[in-house]
């Protein structure tokens, strides 16, 4: 009998004789629900000026409109491999796909930044159900040898549909609103929809398990205490009984997680396969590099157009050297790391990676096409190793059951690292900028109330300055304050990260190769 929790793939009779079940074509399938999620993971920040303008959002709302997509993929994404255990992987695939349509048709007709957020909650949590599901019906169509070449052409599409987001998002919003950033997912849904009915055939475990839900409670409960004190800080203060109640809970719910993954008979992590340091460490890489492209992209959509003056179209553009080099850079470091092994070619992309953000914490305001692509062009040779590497070291240092745990905890990890990214980037820059701004005002500064100085910190945090019906002298003085102070804010930020990539280039000094996984072994896959 086989172990609880493992899955037997059940291979498709005759994948030749016709569309149902024909793997190349369950490859589209999946490919298409998860492209509208990893599109909507980065098309946002380039539409994030125009919906804090047009629903007179703060820094805070537009942070939540990232972090609580991010954050509701981070936290349900294991939880949503066990219900494919429980009711089948394309039953749950599908339910993904119509959900996130339906909320990205919702979010074009919402009306406040409140009921945007709580849709974008919604999207990823619809998003969570896909990624996992879709990754175990690809290695149920794919047998043996050819999963490899699937997940070669999978990772190709997740990188190319990352990184085409801000020219996406720039296209739409300039063009037509940035409602139709989330308008464009219902054709690509509706065709996913169809095309998995249709194709996709069905497969879950052979012996149904159980949800940890008490263990989805606490981690959810952790996460959300975490990222709420981060984004809340700035605003109630880092010594304010509320943030630190909030960081308290995070680290009560922490330690009361942890300790019920060593009780829980099918725990939602089992935390025996962080006994081996590398997948430890293969976790912290995934969410220290995600920390920095998801941060990194958060302010520079404000940069561009709030400070630069560019259209969301010339933003995009701005971005297509990152685009450009992750598609090119993503073969190379499977190359790489085939030759030199993970540790190596990890720890020189996160030192590069380094050097990225180093270059862009030089910007300058009037920062051109190649003063910003070099930054971006880097980034992307820095990044890509990373996140190949850490794929390989986590799910290859595992037994062959716990392959899909750890392709949960390590899509978790990249998701929570963009949340936290966002969030305490943007907490250390409008630090920065609070406290630069008084000066770059000179004596004005004393005539501004407190409540107006407040709300030029938050139009700063944009990279806007407020200036209508002010004289063209005051006016003058206000945008050069606003823009030198967000500068500042962006380059300490990238300082920030500059120094994190450099700690954990040192970690990755740690890891081991993973074993190559038996063939023919079970797959877990939640």
């Amino acid at each position: 009998m086989a172990e609880a929790g493992t899955m037997t793939a059940k291979m498709p009779s005759d994948p030749e004789g016709g569309a149902k079940g024909s793997p190349w074509l369950t490859l589209l399938a999946v490919s298409l629900g998860v492209i509208m999620v990893m599109l909507d993971g980065t098309v946002v920040g380039i539409a994030n000026p125009v919906i804090g303008a047009e629903l007179k959002a703060t820094l805070s709302d537009l942070q939540w409109v990232t972090s609580g997509y991010l954050l509701a993929l981070a936290v349900f994404l294991i939880t949503a491999g066990k219900l494919g255990d429980l009711f089948g992987h394309k039953r749950i695939f599908l339910i993904g796909v119509a959900g996130f349509t339906l909320t990205s048709l919702a979010i074009g007709f919402t009306t406040s930044i409140t009921q945007l957020i709580i849709l974008r909650v919604l999207q990823g949590l619809f998003g969570a159900l896909l990624q996992p599901a879709a990754l175990a019906l690809l290695r149920n169509a794919f047998p043996g040898p050819k999963l490899n070449q699937a997940m070669g052409a999978w990772g190709g599409i997740i990188g190319l549909s990352s990184a085409a987001g801000p020219i996406v998002g720039g296209l739409l919003v300039e063009n037509v609103s940035w409602q139709s950033v989330f308008f464009i997912n219902v054709p690509v849904g509706i065709i996913a929809l169809i095309m998995g009915v249709l194709i996709i055939n069905e497969s879950k475990t052979q012996l149904l398990s159980k949800v940890d839900w008490l263990g989805v409670v606490l981690l959810s409960g952790a996460m959300f205490s975490l990222v709420w004190s981060i984004i809340k800080a700035p605003e109630w203060g880092w010594g304010d009984t509320k943030t630190v109640g909030f960081l308290a809970a995070f680290a009560v719910l922490t330690a009361l997680f942890v300790f019920w993954q060593t009780k829980a008979r099918q725990p939602l992590v089992p935390l025996s396969i962080f006994k081996n340091p590398s997948v430890a460490i293969g976790t912290v890489l995934m969410m220290m590099v995600a920390f920095a492209m998801f941060g990194a992209m958060f302010f520079l959509g404000f940069f561009f157009q709030g400070v630069h003056g560019l259209t969301p179209l010339e933003a995009g553009v701005r971005m297509l050297p990152m685009s450009a080099g992750m598609i090119i850079a993503s073969p190379l470091a499977g190359i790489a790391i085939g030759r030199l092994g993970p540790k190596i070619t990890m720890a020189a992309g996160l030192v590069i990676t380094a050097l990225a953000m180093f270059l862009m914490s030089r910007l300058g305001i009037e920062a051109s096409f190649v003063d910003s692509g070099i930054p971006f062009l880097v980034l992307a040779f820095g990044l890509s190793p990373v996140f190949v590497g850490a794929t390989e070291i986590i799910v290859g240092n595992v037994e062959p059951q716990y392959a899909g745990v750890a392709g949960g905890v390590q899509q978790s990890a990249m998701q929570i690292g963009g949340a936290l990214g966002t969030a305490i980037l943007g907490a250390v820059m409008a630090g920065e900028i609070a406290s630069r701004l008084p000066g770059y005002l000179g004596p004005a500064a004393q005539a501004i109330p407190p409540a107006q100085m407040s709300q030029l910190e938050q139009a700063a945090a944009f990279g806007v300055a407020p200036t209508q019906g002010l004289t063209a002298q005051a006016a003058q003085v206000i945008t050069n304050a606003v823009h030198n102070s967000f500068m500042d804010g962006m380059h300490l930020a990238f300082l920030v990260s500059t120094g994190v990539a450099i700690l954990t280039a040192l970690l990755a000094l740690f890891v081991k190769r993973g074993a190559t996984p038996t063939e023919g072994a079970p797959i877990h896959v939640g």
